[in-house]
């Protein structure tokens, strides 16, 4: 009689398909806040275009010259070790317990980061900042991303490396048919890891800069008036933890599938 019990991995890849499923059930019936109706008579026109340069700069400036500078603020050699460790532990056995402990360790590295974004949006919304906190919002991004790759055993230098980050940011902001869509080219980097054919950096980086000042134009209108700006600045960790839900599910997903392992 053939075995059908399924091994820990696969049991913990049924587990992650189902976070994978919410994730698209939510993203079907978002609907825009209704603190965003009521922004949305006062916010400038300009602003969007001028949200949308702010992010592009912010990602190509650290992609050319900052990936340096963001590790600094994180202790690599110790995430790798502790990857290796973690590593080690589940070739000896393979259960759920090792097996969680990478996303253990990515849950703890996030939350850091979730309060750290929080206190710098609220602290900058106080005094007024808003648009000038982009390059700070971005860098946190980043930073949480890398991070998080780093505790599954990934790399984030490569351009492929690069795609994928920019592209799981765009997707985790996105909505309905376009989140669907984005979803299923992230699934299709994790199964293949190659590039678009029609892949350009600089166009993805435009396009990934264009959904976070979609997502981010109220709030960081809000966030540039003095003291009131605090509840604008509080957003930064919310979308970073969106950002981050479906970063984690991600590279857990390609985690489990074997991929660069």
């Amino acid at each position: 009689m053939q075995n059908t019990q399924k091994t820990a991995r696969e049991k913990e890849l049924d587990f992650v398909k189902r976070k994978e499923w919410s994730w698209l059930k939510s993203k079907e019936k978002q609907k825009e806040s209704f603190l965003n109706q009521k922004l949305e008579q006062h916010v400038p026109e300009k602003l969007q275009e001028t949200l949308n340069i702010a992010f592009e700069k912010a990602f190509t400036l650290i992609f050319d010259k900052g990936t340096g500078i963001i590790e600094k603020t994180y202790k690599k050699e110790d995430l790798e070790r502790i990857h290796k460790i973690n590593a080690y532990a589940m070739s000896l056995k393979e259960d759920t317990k090792s097996l969680r402990a990478f996303s253990r360790l990515s849950g703890t590295t996030g939350l850091t980061n979730l309060l750290l974004s929080g206190v710098e949006g609220i602290g900058l919304g106080i005094a007024g900042v808003g648009i000038p906190d982009i390059p700070l919002f971005t860098s946190m991004i980043l930073k949480s991303i890398y991070q998080t790759a780093l505790t599954y055993g990934f790399s984030y230098e490569t351009e492929q490396e690069r795609y994928f980050i920019l592209k799981l940011i765009e997707t985790s902001l996105l909505n309905g048919s376009y989140a669907k869509e984005a979803d299923m080219e992230v699934n299709y980097f994790i199964q293949y890891g190659t590039l678009p054919k029609e892949y350009d950096r600089k166009q993805q980086i435009s396009k990934t800069a264009q959904v976070l000042s979609n997502e981010l134009l109220y709030m960081k209108f809000l966030q540039g008036i003095p003291v009131v700006g605090a509840v604008g600045g509080a957003y930064d960790a919310v979308y970073l933890q969106q950002i981050l839900r479906y970063a984690n599910i991600k590279y857990r997903k390609r985690f489990l599938t074997g991929k660069d392992l």
